[in-house]
Order: C-alpha cells, then sequence, then structure tokens
C-alpha cells in the first residue's frame, strides 16, 4: 500500500509566501547600499580599528618604536589619566563645545535667522552674506583674521585704546574666552542657514492664528514656533557640537593651547603629544578618547531625534 503525502495547508502556504515576499523586498532595498556599506568599512571603521591599535602601542616618531613598535596594552590610557595636563584638556573641551556650540552657535545662529525673517530683504541679504563670509572663509584664514583682530597691538586693542580704555591682552589673561567667541564667529553662519531653512518650512497662518488669539511674540516663538523645528534644533545640536570637537586649526594659530594648558583642548594636547613630543602611542591614546566622546554625544542626539520620530 503505498502512502501519499498530506497537502499543505492553504494559511501555511500564504504565510510562507508573504515572510518570502518580504525577504525578497528586504534583500532590493539591501543591496543597492551595499558598495556604500562596503566603502564606510575601509574608510571609517578600518582607521578606528587601526587607531585604537596604535593607542595600545609605544610607536614614537624617532627611535626603536619607530620602527617596529610593542604591544604596552593599557599603558597609555593608565599614563594618561594620570596626566595633570588631561583632566585641564577635557574641562576646557567642554567648556569650548559648550559655549561655543551648543549655546553660542545655536542660539546666535537661530536668533539671526528669526531676525532676518522679520526684517526687509535687502537687510536679510547684506546680514547673511557678512555672516557667511566668516564660514566660507579657509579655517586658517579665518583663525589668523581672529588672531589679528585679538592680539595686544590688533584691532581690538587699537580700537579700545581710541577711547581712552588701557590695553588688554585678551590671547594671554582671557585665552579660552577668546577662542570660544572667535569661534561662534566662525561657526554661526551654517546654524544660521539651517535655522532659516527649517523656519521657511513653517506655516505662517499658525503663527497667525496664535497672534489672533493674543499670543505675544515671545510666547508664538516658545509654543508655536520653536516645537514645530525641534528636530532641526537637535540635528543641527548634533552637527555643530561634533564639528567643534574636532577644531584644532583656530586654537592652535591663535593661542596654541597656551598660555601653559589654559586653552589646550583633547585634539591640541593629541597633537602635541603625538608630533611635539613624538608619542605617536599616547597621542592616539588621547584621539581614541576623543572619539568616545563624540560617540557619546552622538548616542545622545539620536536617542533625542528618534523620541521626536515617535
Amino acid at each position: 500500500m503505498t502512502a501519499t503525502a498530506a497537502p499543505a495547508a492553504p494559511g501555511s502556504t500564504a504565510r510562507e509566501s508573504r515572510a518570502h515576499a518580504r525577504g525578497s523586498r528586504a534583500a532590493r532595498r539591501t543591496l543597492p547600499l551595499l558598495p556604500a556599506t562596503v566603502l564606510l568599512g575601509i574608510f571609517l571603521v578600518g582607521p578606528i580599528l587601526v587607531s585604537l591599535y596604535g593607542s595600545l602601542t609605544d610607536a614614537t616618531l624617532s627611535g626603536t618604536s619607530a620602527v617596529s613598535s610593542s604591544f604596552v596594552g593599557l599603558d597609555n590610557y593608565k599614563s594618561l589619566f594620570e596626566d595633570p595636563d588631561f583632566p585641564i584638556s577635557v574641562w576646557n573641551t567642554v567648556l569650548f563645545v559648550l559655549f561655543s556650540a551648543v549655546l553660542g552657535q545655536n542660539v546666535i545662529g537661530l536668533g539671526l535667522a528669526l531676525l532676518m525673517r522679520a526684517a526687509s530683504r535687502v537687510v536679510g541679504a547684506i546680514v547673511g552674506t557678512v555672516v557667511v563670509t566668516a564660514w566660507v572663509l579657509p579655517e586658517i584664514v579665518a583663525a589668523f583674521a581672529a588672531y589679528a583682530f585679538f592680539r595686544d597691538d590688533g584691532s581690538l586693542n587699537t580700537a579700545l585704546s581710541a577711547m581712552g580704555v588701557p590695553m588688554i591682552s585678551w590671547l594671554y589673561e582671557h585665552p579660552m574666552l577668546i577662542v570660544i567667541v572667535a569661534n561662534i564667529w566662525r561657526g554661526t553662519a551654517f546654524s544660521m542657514m539651517v535655522y532659516s531653512a527649517a523656519l521657511s518650512e513653517v506655516p505662517p497662518e499658525i503663527d497667525e492664528a496664535a497672534q489672533m488669539d493674543g499670543a505675544s511674540g515671545v510666547k508664538r516663538l516658545v509654543w508655536v514656533t520653536l516645537p514645530m523645528i525641534r528636530r532641526t534644533i537637535a540635528t543641527n545640536s548634533m552637527i555643530v557640537t561634533l564639528q567643534t570637537l574636532s577644531v584644532f586649526t583656530l586654537i592652535y594659530v591663535m593661542t596654541g593651547g597656551g598660555p601653559g594648558v589654559r586653552s589646550t583642548t583633547l585634539p591640541i594636547l593629541a597633537y602635541q603629544e603625538a608630533f611635539k613630543f613624538g608619542q605617536l602611542g599616547y597621542g592616539t591614546a588621547i584621539a581614541t578618547i576623543m572619539l568616545v566622546v563624540g560617540g557619546i554625544f552622538s548616542v545622545f542626539y539620536i536617542r533625542a531625534l528618534r523620541t521626536e520620530v515617535k
């Protein structure tokens, strides 16, 4: 007697078909991303892994360790956390990012965007051109321009002396304040353009309706405009934070991290240790710490953006 196979259940066949269709659609969506993923792995993940390994060696610019470095484990990180200059550099980096990016560029950029929205077209064009000029300049040119403005015999002291104000050695007495101000001047145009684009997408009838209900300008800004561009605020905050975290040329040209370590941030400290003192492994460890800090900021902002999507 011959056994016959039982026919498949219609519901099971339908579920298998839907699962196969979903898998096919997922494969079609993923396949175009494969070349970009490979390139990202080669040019981003690869250097990160090499840098991480370099931070675990005693590599130097000269001597036997420059030819054949040795694996030293976490010795560079141990020395780094015992270095009295490291916490100062971390604190300077936090101040620099907080006041020149999160607060400075964000707030001033939003303020300029709001003013340009309310101003006439001619005034908006003039203000926009003046602000953007500092942003389009190469960083090295902007750094030398800021240095020429704040140095002892620079434009600022010349103008103050004409008003009877004694000369102030800005770069020596207030180095962190000056590099923060210079970075705000340098980078605010980006935030201004981002917020100008976001504000142009806010429907004017919503603001007009709030005005007809008796809401003042400040209340319309807080309760209508800002909530509607909150995702733009989070995105712009992430971008300017990561950009500011890696600023090197501006500080190096203006103060060189001095006097002493009063304006030394993590990029300056990493450069000095790696190329001035020749300790490549030690400098790479500092760069790895910067990478971790940037990753923490990125995770924070990405989680904020996902919360907004939900």
